[in-house]
């Protein structure tokens, strides 16, 4: 919602004076409703965790009052930085993150009651470092247009960090997928960082370029494809993402990053031909991965038949049979048998919740992220300048095709990957990454929501003043 006042009421620094008039446009900062949905979605994180213990224990945790205050001061730093810094930023999106958020803590530390290990503590913590990460990116990067500047340095070190697990000695291979880099007993996967250091870059230079780049080639069909010379940036990045399918094993990765760069060119250029380009390009790319290499067709046998190879798709297996049991509405927090599952802390967290939570709190889940895409695509759509506007939409894009490429590994859609499932999955590098991908998001929205003062013009017909229109960015 928005308001209209007069330029006596006006702050300073809007350009618009008592002495010169005009009228500002002025939309609801929504601090507020901001603040109510969090209380809310801290209630069901809380909530998740306390149910948790009582089914499974008969009681709540001992060190409740210790955690629920850390974590609800948590949430208060990010309303007060954004109340401070970015007043007239999005309301959902903070919300919508904590109740995510949440529930993967009260998911984890179910599972390690049916284990021996203790990683809740640790992903408590990685969620500490995420949300001072966040608050860094709103006291840093009030604007962030100032990006925009390094299109070709943001781009090399997004490449170096996509393919820096390809380097002999810091690399490492987990679970047949060279994705990790390792120094000592610490692990990060430079791939969550790269795609949001890719997604500025790729804004930034598709901005500087997309009349070139919108230019026609071929018409075939009614559709004007792009000109051989236009080819290089695509051709790159085509490159790049099929080296990650082949020697890092990394199918999931590849699609990600490939599948957002074609998307923020098409929505760059509005030329159909570019994503018709770049999905016959990644078809052949992983045509010929399946019938090259090895663990590319295991992937998809495991995908395709799964029972017919107990050994290799015992994950899925498992996974399918734990969201069966399920059923509707599931068989409650700590009364499933989710740890029967295979690395379901990272991979297959959301089997766990179907299995606990039925396919109705799956579904929920699913929802909810759909509202961060959402809102994240709502935000490029309302803004007029075309930096902010791509990348809002990259960011938003790559976190929904994140979502639907692991999910659907997991229910069998597609074939399974190693991408984990944001703010739910077990994973300090992926959370990290999130929290400041939410950030920028913010940043965004805070930019196009803000008041813009009109100027008035006289009306040479009338001698009347009347006000210029777009007052609202």
């Amino acid at each position: 919602m928005y308001v209209s006042i007069s330029s006596a009421h006006l702050p300073a620094g809007t350009g618009v004076t008592p002495a010169t008039g005009g009228t500002v446009v002025v939309p609801r900062k929504r601090r507020n409703t901001e603040l109510v949905l969090l209380l809310l979605a801290l209630l069901i994180g809380i909530g998740a965790w306390f149910i948790t213990n009582l089914n499974v224990h008969n009681a709540i945790p001992e060190n409740w009052p210790l955690v629920v205050g850390i974590w609800v001061g948590l949430a208060a730093v990010c309303h007060i930085a954004i109340r401070w810094r970015i007043p007239y930023a999005d309301p959902v999106l903070l919300p919508c993150v904590f109740l995510l958020n949440g529930l993967g803590l009260a998911v984890i530390a179910r599972l390690d009651l049916s284990t021996t290990s203790t990683d809740a503590p640790n992903q408590f913590l990685w969620t500490g470092l995420g949300v001072a990460l966040f608050v860094t990116v709103l006291l840093v990067l009030r604007d962030h247009r100032p990006l925009q500047r390094f299109p070709f340095l943001l781009g090399l070190v997004g490449l170096v960090m996509l393919l820096m697990p390809l380097l002999p000695g810091i690399g490492r291979e987990i679970y047949g997928a060279r994705i990790w880099i390792g120094i000592g007993r610490l692990s990060f996967q430079p791939a969550e960082a790269a795609k949001v250091v890719l997604a500025v870059a790729f804004a930034s230079y598709l901005v500087e370029r997309r009349e070139v780049l919108a230019l026609a080639g071929v018409r075939v069909l009614g559709l004007d494809l792009p000109r051989l010379r236009d080819l290089g940036p695509i051709a790159l990045m085509w490159g790049a993402s099929m080296l990650v399918l082949v020697y890092q094993r990394d199918l999931g990765t590849s699609l990600l990053f490939f599948g957002m760069f074609v998307m923020m060119l098409y929505v760059a250029t509005e030329r159909p031909g570019w994503a018709i380009v770049g999905t016959g390009l990644f078809a052949v790319g992983a045509v010929a991965g399946w019938l090259m290499f090895s663990h590319v067709q295991v992937r998809v046998d495991a995908w395709l038949h799964p029972f017919d190879h107990p050994d290799t798709a015992y994950q899925i297996i498992q996974g399918q049979y734990g969201i069966a049991w399920g059923g509707l509405l599931g068989r409650g927090l700590g009364l499933g048998r989710p740890g029967l599952i295979p690395v379901v802390k990272s991979d297959f967290i959301t089997a766990a919740i179907g299995e606990e939570l039925g396919m109705t709190g799956l579904m929920a889940v699913i929802m909810v992220y759909a509202l961060i895409a959402a809102r994240g695509l709502r935000i490029s759509l309302m803004g007029k300048e075309p930096f902010g506007k791509l990348l809002a939409a990259g960011l938003a894009f790559t976190f929904a095709l994140q979502v639907f490429t692991i999910v659907g590994g997991v229910t069998r859609l597609l074939p399974l990957t190693g991408l984990t499932t944001p703010f739910l999955s077990q994973g300090g590098s992926s959370l990290i990454c999130n929290w400041v991908l939410v950030g920028l998001l913010l940043v965004i929205s805070h930019q196009f929501r803000k008041p813009v003062a009109t100027v008035p013009e006289i009306d040479p017909d009338t001698e009347r003043t009347q006000l210029i229109p777009g007052g609202l960015r």
